[in-house]
């Protein structure tokens, strides 16, 4: 699997000197799904920033499949169209009267005619299963709706990474669930998807991969069930295991499941784990 985009010794600071990224290097591998996981501050937002151009470092570089970054109008224009961000309050990136019209702002900008704008909207609404709220007043919305039509506009935009800055955020459960529903959806049919959140059971539902900061750089990067089961690496990150992750390492430190056996994302996969484990001991 190759590297769809990388980050070579990044360093930024915001103005007055604050440190923000401090030589973070990390590779986002095409059609996985990374998780950018560590607490408030520790630099998650900055790089989003970065990988889509919005920001540019003080030193190091962002390269898009082997291509360095070019921060020209007509670069960035194209850069944003493969990689597009979805910002964590959606009230700041949806502007127009309706649903419809906000979504096909990506595509109209990219230069397609209104009827190819108008499949591309067809197609994101019914991606993120709001295809019946398209000439709703945006105003009206729910936050949650607001959430699903921030992606919608970035996914009527066909990138091939989608980044997304805390996704979940200010959503209740049920929403939350729902829109893990269709990133990994999203997943499935191909894109590369990158989100930062300091919620590691978010991490543990939907992420192949993950990248833990800290202090503006990476600690570690890796696969998510390595690095998420590794309680002395997330503590180093100011992180602990979700209480399912514990519960399946006491397990398996017990013999109650196979040492070799997956990670659990859910509390159906641990209970399935425990059930597989005991039938042989009560067949006996």
């Amino acid at each position: 699997m190759s590297a769809i985009l990388s980050v070579e010794g990044l360093r930024y600071a915001y103005p007055g000197e604050v440190p923000a990224l401090c030589g973070l290097s990390l590779e986002v591998t095409a059609g996985r799904k990374l998780a950018i996981l560590g607490p408030n501050g520790a630099g998650k937002s900055t790089l989003l920033l970065h990988l889509n151009g919005s920001l540019r470092p003080d030193a190091g570089r962002v390269t898009l499949a082997g291509q360095a970054a070019d921060y020209s109008r007509r670069g960035l224009n194209g850069w944003r169209s493969r990689v597009a961000l979805v910002l964590q309050e959606p009230d700041d990136q949806i502007f127009a009267a309706t649903v419809a019209e906000d979504v096909s702002f990506g595509p109209l900008n990219q230069g397609l005619s209104e009827a190819e704008a108008a499949l591309r909207v067809q197609g994101a609404l019914a991606a993120l299963g709001i295809a019946g709220l398209a000439d709703r007043p945006t105003h009206m919305l729910s936050g949650g709706q607001k959430k699903r039509v921030a992606i919608a506009g970035a996914v009527a935009m066909q990138p091939e990474v989608l980044l997304l800055d805390e996704p979940t955020a200010g959503l209740d459960r049920e929403g939350a669930e729902q829109l893990v529903t269709v990133l990994r959806d999203l997943g499935r049919r191909g894109m590369t998807l990158v989100f930062s959140t300091h919620d590691i059971e978010l991490a543990l539902a939907l992420a192949d991969d993950v990248a833990l900061f800290t202090g503006g750089t990476v600690l570690a990067q890796g696969g998510a069930g390595a690095l998420l089961s590794d309680p002395a690496l997330l503590a180093r990150a100011g992180l602990r295991p979700p209480v399912l992750l514990e519960l399946w390492l006491a397990a398996r430190a017990r013999g109650m499941c196979p040492p070799d056996a997956p990670m659990p994302r859910s509390v159906e996969d641990l209970v399935g784990l425990l059930a597989r484990a005991a039938s042989p001991a009560q067949a006996g």
